[in-house]
């Protein structure tokens, strides 16, 4: 039997910059039904709203799978051709990384995993290095660790879109 190949498209940007809202029409503009795996954590009040609102955009023909750690293995339980969104790369990075986990051991195998896409996966994840240098070490860090994450996941993927007010860039 060969090896089904899908496609993995990134789409980056800055805060509400659309990426989201983007990613969830490129994906129901496929036969349903779809997955979303989140990342986000609910820590306190204004966390459970803004998870309340991205639920309130999606219907029944979406199955959510919260994520916040172990996103390989909520990939790796995704049927083969199943479309797939992941929100946000972002969310999971500042998980590992508060928690103390090895982020580039982690990064590299998530890289890994979304380059043998096994069917239509989207990915979100915040550009966050257009800004200014963090004052703190623990900013820097993210923001490094962040950079370094993007770029393996945009150079295994099939299209690459940067969201600029609302509006999708193609990069690659």
């Amino acid at each position: 039997m060969p090896e089904l190949r899908g496609s993995l498209t990134f789409v980056l940007g800055g805060a509400r910059s659309g990426k989201s809202t983007h990613a969830e029409a490129l994906v129901s503009a496929l036969p349903s039904p779809w997955i979303y795996i989140a990342t986000a954590q609910t820590f306190d009040n204004e966390m459970v709203e803004r998870i309340a609102l991205h639920r309130q955009r999606r219907d029944d023909r979406w199955s959510t799978v919260d994520a916040p750690f172990d996103l390989v293995d909520a990939i790796a339980a995704v049927p083969d051709g199943r479309p797939v969104l992941i929100d946000c790369l972002t969310l999971w990075l500042s998980n590992h990384l508060l928690a103390g986990h090895d982020v580039d051991a982690e990064s590299r195998r998530l890289a890994d995993t979304l380059s043998a896409p096994r069917g239509p996966w989207f990915v979100v994840s915040n550009e966050v290095g257009l800004g200014i240098v963090p004052d703190n070490p623990l900013g820097r860090r993210f923001r490094d660790a962040q950079g370094r994450l993007n770029q393996m996941v945009a150079s295994g993927a099939d299209s690459v879109l940067l969201m600029v007010a609302g509006l999708p860039m193609r990069v690659k």
